[in-house]
């Protein structure tokens, strides 16, 4: 918990999902905590759930507007005085569907809040952490297509997680010698409603996944302690805090025969 106690941490789409997670680890951690939702409901919502009182607080964000997103330093800034860690966590997908016949409206919403959202983000994080003694941290979430992996029917949401890790190792290099650090948080296959919503046109395709989530996946609760852990630790700038690694599949690969999970149960 000392490694938290009293750092400040911004958590965008921090109202669900791995986002409403990690804030609820971080404070557990002794942090003070900012979230941002869409709306004024959801951000009163979760602020509810985490039950941390005056050490959280949040505030209704359109993470693709820039203006939208400095309201949401100004409003971290004015109530704890600093912002020590933000997380670019806020991200959307979309059923899954080929490229061809994607709809160009849902294209531009996944791009405006997956890859705007994140240079907003960092934009707006990096700029004043520059101006405050110590500078600060600055996380992208990575997803799947990030490490260039191409899977059918999710073309526009892989391309956009494809797009920040290049941003993100943009950034590592524009950032080096300075109080800005930057770094990747890959969370691998966790269950939430994105993942499940990405198969709300196709339930034959989710109960083929199913089987392979069951094996690589894990729920909120046993992933974000863990990145929460690693972002707290992490000591130099373009550091990954990575779940699911190669060697940790393989193992999930090998054991699934005698190990029976099913993490959609409650889904």
């Amino acid at each position: 918990m000392s490694a938290a106690r009293g750092r400040v941490v911004v958590v965008t789409g921090g109202t669900r999902g791995i986002g409403l997670g990690l804030a609820r680890e971080f404070l557990a951690r002794g942090a003070r905590v900012v979230i941002c939702g869409r709306s004024a409901a959801s951000v009163e919502a979760a602020l509810t759930q985490l039950r941390a009182g005056d050490r959280a607080t949040g505030l209704p964000t359109d993470v693709s507007d820039r203006a939208s997103v400095q309201a949401l330093w100004d409003h971290a800034m004015a109530t704890f005085g600093r912002v020590d860690v933000w997380v670019n966590n806020a991200g959307i997908s979309t059923e899954r569907v080929p490229l061809l016949a994607t709809d160009m409206v849902k294209f531009d919403e996944v791009f405006s809040i997956n890859v705007n959202g994140v240079v907003n983000g960092c934009a707006v994080a990096g700029q004043g952490m520059t101006s405050q003694p110590g500078g600060g941290w600055i996380w992208n979430m990575e997803g799947l297509g990030s490490n260039g992996q191409i899977q059918p029917g999710i073309a526009v949401y892989g391309a956009s997680k494809r797009a920040v890790n290049y941003l993100t190792e943009a950034l590592v290099k524009e950032t080096k010698g300075t109080d800005v650090k930057i770094g990747f948080l890959s969370p691998g296959i966790v269950v939430t409603d994105l993942l499940v919503g990405d198969y709300g046109n196709d339930p034959e395709g989710f109960a083929k996944a199913k089987k392979i989530f069951n094996i690589l996946g894990d729920k909120v609760e046993t992933v974000t302690p863990f990145l929460a852990d690693g972002v707290l630790k992490a000591s130099k700038s373009g550091a990954r805090v990575a779940w699911l690694t190669g060697p940790k599949a393989a193992k999930r690969f090998l054991t699934a025969g005698f190990t029976k999970r099913d993490l959609f149960q409650d889904t």
